[in-house]
């Protein structure tokens, strides 16, 4: 009985909070695991866990990828790889429990140290992300902004979601959602726009994104317990 009302509730969450990328990190209700991955074709690589120590509060660990274009590279497109690991603290800062909706705004942290081409060893990173959400059981709207920064280091993301559910499910079915994502990624030298639609799946506490746009595939997953 205790986890089927933590997978309702997880299933709750994951509606309202689906970040694009790591270290946007949702939480699940208190004492819920949270295990998180993106990944596209451009070369980013997301991964992320964490732990609701409280119904507000969590913590946890991320390791991230991605290339990072050049601006002048001539006729080639040329990309330096980028690694980052660290911390992550999640905050549940408020939350509107609305007559048809639900509305939140959450705070996540990271900190911890990134390495990369052309760097003379490894560096300290910080990352104070932003998001912000509604929805409806067939509506959503969500924003998020997560800057990284460190010594020679920018790697700043904007994204702003919206979708629509094609109909409404019990518990035990699976729920098809459609998610057009507009995302502006901000480095040192370049900065990067993408627009993609996806497809997404959630059934009990697993949650699942698939779009693609013109760089390639882009696959996101969220899994609790």
């Amino acid at each position: 009985m205790r986890l089927r009302q933590l997978g309702k509730h997880v299933l709750a969450t994951l509606a309202l909070t689906c970040a694009a990328s790591a270290h946007a990190l949702p939480m699940g209700s208190e004492g819920a695991l949270m295990l998180m991955g993106d990944f596209n074709s451009s070369g980013e690589r997301d991964l992320a866990v964490n732990y609701a120590v409280t119904g507000r509060d969590a913590f946890g660990v991320m390791a991230t990828r991605w290339d990072e274009p050049l601006r002048h590279a001539g006729l080639h497109r040329q990309h330096l790889e980028r690694e980052a690991a660290g911390l992550t603290y999640t905050r549940l800062v408020k939350r509107w429990n609305l007559p048809h909706a639900q509305a939140n705004l959450w705070f996540v942290g990271a900190v911890g140290r990134a390495r990369g081409h052309a760097w003379a060893g490894d560096r300290n990173f910080w990352s104070p992300a932003v998001m912000a959400d509604y929805e409806t059981t067939r509506l959503y709207l969500g924003a998020g902004v997560e800057p990284m920064r460190g010594s020679g280091l920018r790697h700043d993301t904007q994204w702003l979601r919206a979708g629509f559910s094609f109909y409404e499910v019990d518990y035990e079915q699976v729920q098809p959602w459609f998610i057009l994502e507009a995302k502006r990624t901000r480095y040192a030298s370049e900065e990067r726009s993408v627009v993609t639609p996806m497809l997404r799946f959630i059934h009990r506490g697993l949650f699942v994104e698939i779009g693609r746009n013109r760089e390639g595939t882009q696959f996101n997953f969220m899994w609790a317990y």
